[in-house]
């Protein structure tokens, strides 16, 4: 008698979804309402994302200095980059760095991750602390990492002192040798603890009864790591990548505290060399036109990334 009181014309559950909707989204389908309520955040995205991207496309046809009036220049101020070799030189920089950084970081980040699956709860404060790098800002980061590389009283060389090697004390930050190697280990640094959770949850979504099925058969810990957990953990590594990556690229943050580019633009990237050319040498025009040849290799990196993950998922 009780379920006859509660059973209603919509159904033994309750009222329909159109019942609960506002009265004025009731004359509306689904697809309808659902844009509706995407409007505003389509609108937000519009003027934070794609009208900044399309204003920066536009300028990068223009000659523009200081505050002369835009002169059109075409595809003058793209030809003008691949000759120039400061702008050659950043894109080998950004080369370096990118591929550097996100193997180091991931290579690191999976490795631990491994490690801390063979016994997640005693291993949990550490993933703690390791992710924590990443969730400080780059600028914090920058100003410890000074600490570190200082000539004077750096921790780094008080440390080689110490331990009787002082001929290998040297100005990490000021010696164009030394300067990339040193922002790219302080940048990995930061960058770890993504790519330590990102297998890590990927680890434990493996079957439990693989492990035991292992572990009877007598496999040790390290067999168990190289036939069971790396290569089902490969879709974490494969995220920790993509991100890492595409983070590296547009890295700036880091290199303004510890180098700003120098010494002789042996740390400067495709973003601080737009920084550089927009903000200090006011060319507007010729650091727009960079800015979209590192928004192409964006796209070029994350396109057919994104696409395979399409493809895996359907």
């Amino acid at each position: 008698m009780a379920l006859a009181e509660t059973a209603s014309p919509d159904g033994p559950i309750g009222p329909s979804t159109a019942r609960l909707r506002p009265a004025a989204l009731r004359q509306l389908s689904d697809t309808q309402a659902a844009w509706l309520l995407l409007t505003p955040l389509l609108l937000f995205f519009g003027v934070s994302v794609i009208y900044p991207v399309i204003e920066t496309i536009r300028l990068s046809f223009f000659e523009i200095r200081g505050l002369a009036p835009p002169k059109f220049d075409g595809f003058g101020n793209y030809i003008r980059l691949f000759s120039d070799a400061n702008f050659l030189n950043s894109m080998k920089v950004t080369l370096v760095w990118a591929l550097t950084a996100t193997f180091f970081s991931v290579l690191i980040g999976w490795g631990l991750a491994m490690l801390c699956s063979l016994n997640p709860q005693k291993t949990l404060v550490f993933r703690v602390m390791i992710f924590a790098a990443y969730g400080v800002s780059e600028a914090v980061s920058g100003f410890m990492w000074l600490g570190i590389y200082r000539p004077d009283y750096g921790l780094l060389n008080g440390i080689l002192e110490a331990i009787g090697l002082t001929n290998l004390t040297q100005p990490w930050l000021g010696n164009p040798s030394t300067a990339l190697g040193s922002v790219i280990v302080a940048y990995v640094w930061t960058q770890v603890g993504l790519p330590l959770m990102t297998c890590f949850a990927s680890i434990q979504s493996i079957p439990k009864n693989l492990f035991e099925a292992a572990y009877i058969d007598g496999a040790k810990s390290g067999s168990v790591m190289r036939h069971i957990i790396a290569p089902l953990s490969m879709p974490g590594v494969r995220v920790a990548i993509f991100i890492n990556l595409l983070n590296s690229l547009k890295a700036f943050d880091l290199i303004f505290m510890l180098t700003g580019g120098g010494p002789v633009r042996s740390t400067e990237t495709v973003g601080f060399f737009m920084y550089r050319e927009s903000m200090l040498n006011f060319k507007l025009g010729y650091g727009a036109a960079s800015t979209v040849i590192l928004l192409i290799a964006v796209l070029v990196v994350s396109i057919p990334l994104i696409l395979k993950r399409t493809g895996d998922a359907k």
